[in-house]
């Protein structure tokens, strides 16, 4: 017992469960009992090591005479000594147990690809173009002006569906309204005015700053198309704003609602002055997470008060109250199609609800902590969830199992984003790192690094080519998404302030900083003592990964969310730190 108390810290992250097992053992008759303890004593342990740390280790045991150590690590490890590579998860761990365990695991079977369109609502979306293109035909002519159609253009945005689509059984949706035709046709208008992204052309951003709301703001959100902004308080209301010049105009208390029978009717019992923004109030706790509906008439907030909130931005008004969970929920995300949204809460659960049912549909439970980010994928399929477990995980919601496990953060998971074809996945947060995954095979495709603080949001350009992160370093960084860093070769560059980073395994034996006095030593002139400042200042700052192409500095202004526009363009906010 008192040695289990002593190491098992050193343990908990990576086998908390066989440490659970483990510690069932006080007596020596439990070992042949105890399957996993069988399996420790008959299995050799795989792990990678650098050569300089294995002569560093066999040293160490040699000088000092650890005898008993040494014959553990010959009789019971396995040490493959060498450069680490992207497939090191793959040789660390018992055969068939833990991280080898979890490949396996990820090799389920998933369908990543975009849904298929309603054709009726198909049909009915190509009837509306070529209706609105004989309308505008004959202005077109007297113009001399010949744009490309846009129906042209919509048949060849919807695809039809592929080998991994799903299908649309799989996710029950209410039947389509006129509205929805009109804002595929506006989402049609967009991609043709969508700026393209690249290494090349970084995308433009519109940061929104926040004054005298830094102890208060929990969380922010913006509208699809940039016209609202929503942020959830510490004093327990939510506030709206407008952003495009409209007012918000709620309803007078004193009307009859069977006296509404037409628009007009509804416009005549609006408030006749509106406001540049309007306080929600209803919950009865912080506000910790805040998402638009696509079609932007809804708003959905949840709170440390266990509950999720739904919000109408026509009427102003709370609509639904969604009760489930047990704990305070510490996030929400509305489905890419409305009607479904998914919350993550402090119980160590996801759950998903659609706006109809006050109850929950699914209970997403294996996280070993709390579930602080929730994200949809683009076809409405899966959910992903970011822990403090230092995991992510991909769900299913049909089945509501877990079909994809990431581990390799080290610290709480806090930020989550999944590209607009469904195939990559980006996670971040206490790490101050990006990992890259490939959903597909649940595997890592490389890890970015330049944030000198924890990373509160990440989102992908609509082609998918960039990332964006906000973070508590008061930045916004643009990624190259689609470089490839090449193992075993210099992976980081120098700095904007002169470190040079660029040496053996990607970082060098020295640093000079930029624009100091030492700048202009040569390196024979150098001195210990300036080596060792050097190194401990190289060591504070986290090195820029290859695929960092930019960073965006505010004055004093933690970033808490990033977000793309349907045209590529970037918005930020954040809230003004005095300190």
């Amino acid at each position: 017992k008192s040695f289990m108390e002593n190491f098992k810290s050193d343990h908990l992250e990576m086998h908390s469960q066989d440490i659970a097992r483990l510690a069932t053992i006080t007596d020596a008759q439990h070992i042949t009992e105890n399957e996993l303890a069988q399996m420790y004593k008959t299995n050799k342990y795989h792990l990678r090591m650098a050569p300089v740390s294995f002569e560093l280790l066999i040293a160490f045991l040699e000088d000092n005479k650890f005898i008993v150590l040494l014959r553990i690590v010959n009789q019971h490890l396995n040490i493959q000594v060498g450069p680490a590579n992207a497939n090191e998860d793959e040789v660390i761990g018992i055969a068939g147990h833990g991280t080898l365990q979890l490949s396996t695991f990820n090799q389920q079977s998933v369908t990543l690809g975009q849904m298929a369109p309603d054709p009726a609502f198909r049909d009915q979306v190509e009837q509306t173009l070529k209706e609105e293109e004989a309308q505008a035909a004959g202005d077109m002519t007297m113009n001399g002006d010949t744009p490309t159609s846009l129906l042209e253009e919509f048949k060849k945005v919807k695809t039809e569906a592929g080998v991994d689509s799903p299908s649309r059984d799989d996710i029950p949706l209410p039947p389509y309204k006129g509205s929805d035709i009109q804002s595929e046709i506006e989402a049609l208008r967009d991609s043709r005015k969508r700026v393209a992204l690249g290494p090349s052309s970084l995308p433009s951003i519109c940061a929104y700053t926040f004054h005298n709301a830094r102890e208060n703001i929990n969380c922010v959100a913006m509208s699809e198309d940039a016209t609202l902004m929503a942020a959830g308080f510490s004093d327990s209301y939510v506030k709206l704003w407008s952003l495009n010049g409209e007012k918000l105009r709620g309803f007078r208390s004193n009307f009859n609602p069977a006296h509404i029978n037409d628009s007009n009717d509804l416009s005549r019992v609006r408030e006749t002055s509106g406001t540049d923004s309007r306080k929600l109030i209803g919950h009865a706790g912080p506000v910790f997470g805040a998402s638009f509906s696509p079609d932007n008439k809804y708003l959905i907030t949840c709170s440390e008060d266990k509950t999720a909130r739904l919000w109408s931005t026509n009427t102003l008004t709370n609509l639904v109250c969604y009760k489930g969970h047990n704990y305070p929920v510490w996030d929400v995300d509305f489905g890419p199609l409305g009607f479904y949204f998914a919350t993550a809460s402090h119980d160590r659960t996801a759950r998903l609800w659609s706006c109809d049912h006050i109850y929950p549909l699914r209970i997403f439970a294996g996280h070993l902590s709390d579930v602080d980010a929730v994200k949809f994928h683009p076809n409405s399929k899966y959910v992903v969830t970011g822990s403090s477990d230092k995991t992510a995980r991909l769900w299913d919601i049909q089945r509501g199992t877990c079909v994809r496990v990431f581990t390799g953060h080290t610290g709480a998971v806090q930020a989550v984003a999944v590209s607009p074809d469904g195939r990559m996945m980006a996670s971040a947060g206490e790490d101050r790192t990006i990992q890259l995954w490939d959903l597909g095979s649940g595997k890592r495709m490389k890890k970015m690094t330049g944030h000198q603080g924890v990373i509160y949001s990440l989102d992908f350009s609509q082609d998918g080519s960039i990332l964006v992160s906000g973070s508590a370093d008061c930045t916004v960084r643009a990624w190259d998404v689609k470089k490839e860093i090449t193992p075993g070769q210099g992976s980081h560059r120098i700095l904007q302030d002169g470190r040079d980073v660029s040496g053996v395994n990607g970082v060098s034996g020295s640093t000079i900083l930029a624009g100091s006095p030492t700048t202009a030593l040569s390196q024979s002139q150098s001195s210990p003592a300036l080596d060792r400042v050097s190194k401990k200042m190289a060591a504070a700052m986290p090195l820029e990964s290859e695929d960092h192409l930019a960073a965006f500095p505010t004055k004093r202004t933690p970033i808490y969310r990033v977000q793309f526009t349907k045209r590529n363009l970037c918005l930020a906010v954040g809230a003004f730190s005095g300190n």
